[in-house]
């Protein structure tokens, strides 16, 4: 399987991307994911492909989910910052 998708990043949230089939655009994605998204600009367009590799998406579960529901929504990465904070709090909880 392999999908010409068009990838958006949202002007609300940094490093957020959202993963469209070209031939449907964003009709598929619901309008509440589009409203906390902001309006969708355009990044590029690319073939994917089960074996492609990715920066930060696995192109296989990223088909899966574009089949299934018609888009793939890519979360910023978690920041070094806020992995510290779990981390301190999850070792308070084990005392």
């Amino acid at each position: 399987m392999k999908v010409l998708c068009d990838i958006y990043r949202s002007p609300n949230k940094e490093e957020m991307y959202l993963y469209v089939d070209k031939r449907t655009g964003i009709e598929r994605v619901p309008g509440d994911l589009l409203e906390l998204f902001g309006r969708p600009r355009h990044v590029t367009t690319l073939l994917i492909t089960p074996d492609r590799t990715l920066a930060r998406a696995d192109a296989d579960k990223l088909l899966q989910e574009l089949y299934k529901r018609g888009y793939y929504l890519q979360m910023p990465p978690v920041a070094d910052s806020e992995m510290h904070g779990v981390a301190l709090k999850n070792s308070k909880l084990q005392y």
